[in-house]
């Protein structure tokens, strides 16, 4: 593992990119952050051209036929001819990282109030499954090291599975530490993505460890996508369609730069076919078999 940076190279590092990005003077930079070991073509099965079928993600696990962020959601994902599943992280109280999208526990069990103000003791005992349908009654919050562990069983299967994990919200140093050494554990690195929204918490994974590969989740494309994304050791941004549709160079560009494009969350066929001609290299979807047969039916794989 990389060893941490101080605090003040962390911050002016930070500024730097910030600055540059305002006035796009980003692809100029000198940088500094060391490559990933694992590169985008390797975890992604190649990068894509126009027309050849994306890998498949499914969004939360397969959540069109088990309760999101649960294990028979996993289970489902990775039973499945799917690629990848997606998956999101937030810690208790007591520092357990736990499976969950939302910062509160409201929409998805039958409690009320934050992820962060459940000890996981507490959270354990709530139910994450009846909302979505009887049969999944008595579902729970599942930790990250269930999720791992599924994961390292599948990695011994011919056709091994992968997942993008996303640290929802800040993350600070020491919390990051928490989540990669339970990915040391299980020694699941090399079929980890993660990701995440927040710069910061993007950094901060890359100082902890720069061999897990990362990618960087983004609503607007920045300045220049490719020094970006190697600025922070990204392998992929995962981007709306919309974004790319606006600047659909980027994907030759950053493919020539040996890195990946992934779209969020795609759920129609529509949505499908216009990322298909973009030659994007991955769709994260909430109906992951409904796509598969789409894919199946309209590429050849």
């Amino acid at each position: 593992m990389a060893t941490a940076q101080h605090p003040n190279a962390r911050t002016l590092r930070r500024g730097i990119v910030a600055s540059a990005l305002v006035v796009g003077l980003v692809g100029g930079m000198v940088l500094a952050s060391a490559t990933t070991r694992v590169e985008a073509s390797s975890l992604f099965g190649g990068l894509r051209s126009a027309g050849e079928a994306a890998f498949i993600a499914g969004h939360r696990g397969d959540r069109s036929s088990a309760p999101e962020n649960t294990m028979p959601a996993f289970n489902a994902a990775f039973d499945s001819s799917m690629d990848f599943i997606e998956a999101d992280i937030q810690l208790t109280k007591d520092n357990v990282p736990v499976m969950m999208h939302d910062t509160f526990v409201n929409r998805t069990t039958n409690g009320q109030g934050r992820v962060r103000d459940f000890t996981y003791s507490e959270i354990h005992k709530l139910d994450a499954g009846a909302w979505y349908s009887p049969t999944f009654q008595g579902t729970h919050v599942p930790k990250l090291e269930s999720l791992l562990s599924l994961l390292q069983a599948k990695t011994a299967e011919d056709n091994p599975k992968k997942a993008l994990l996303e640290l929802k919200g800040f993350w600070s140093l020491e919390e990051v530490w928490i989540v990669t050494d339970l990915i040391a554990k299980y020694r699941v690195g090399n079929v980890v993505i993660m990701s995440s929204f927040d710069p910061v918490t993007i950094d901060h994974i890359h100082e902890v460890d720069n061999t897990l590969p990362l990618a960087i989740i983004t609503n607007n494309l920045p300045t220049d996508p490719v020094a970006y994304a190697k600025l922070y050791g990204a392998v992929a941004l995962i981007v709306n369609q919309s974004a790319v549709e606006n600047d659909p160079w980027v994907v030759d560009r950053m493919h020539r730069s040996g890195l990946g494009i992934i779209l969020y969350t795609l759920n129609s066929k529509a949505a499908w076919e216009r990322a298909l001609r973009l030659g994007v290299d991955g769709i994260i979807t909430d109906r992951p078999g409904h796509l598969d047969h789409w894919l199946s039916r309209s590429t050849a794989r």
